[in-house]
């Protein structure tokens, strides 16, 4: 393997390691925007249910209410609130798997089942880390492996095509 051969794939090692190591972090910064946005779903659903109670009603019978309004817009209003609801059970759900979830294998979890909304926001607003943890560490080692194998494939590929070109000619 000649010199710039070498130089490319140490480059490749580093590249995938430096990105890779960002999976955790990028997990660690999408917590944080459940954690607001869940804070924020919080008062609006408190604030239904609150409501409801004051009305003598729990919330299936307030939505109830809405679902039956002949207003087009109350029964909008109402399917509106109930996509709220979802979505915050959704996100807890998530809130809740992702403390369970070891570090190392939290950016996984994201890769399975995101909150598309959460995630394009977290992304716009991504501020890359220098992993000191267990977890960074392990995801840029990973990383420096996938671009070491990567660019030592691209070598091989090209080795092997140069070979055979060679054969063509001769």
């Amino acid at each position: 393997m000649g010199l710039l051969a070498r130089m490319l794939t140490i480059v490749m090692a580093l590249l995938g390691g430096v990105v890779f190591s960002q999976g955790p972090e990028f997990a660690q910064q999408y917590r944080q925007r459940i954690g607001g946005a869940l804070d924020e779903l919080r008062k609006i659903v408190d604030a239904f249910d609150s409501q409801a109670v004051q009305n003598g009603l729990d919330r299936r019978e307030a939505l109830s209410v809405y679902a039956g309004s002949p207003e087009v817009f109350l029964r909008n209003q109402g399917d509106a609130m109930r996509r709220i609801f979802e979505r915050y059970d959704r996100l807890s759900a998530q809130q809740r798997e992702l403390a369970l979830e070891p570090p190392v294998t939290r950016p996984l979890l994201l890769l399975r089942r995101p909150d598309l909304t959460l995630a394009k926001n977290t992304w716009n607003d991504f501020v890359p880390a220098v992993p000191v943890d267990l977890a960074g560490l392990i995801w840029g080692a990973a990383g420096c492996v996938l671009g070491w194998a990567t660019a030592a494939g691209c070598g091989a590929a090209s080795r092997g095509m140069t070979r055979a070109a060679r054969v063509r000619r001769a």
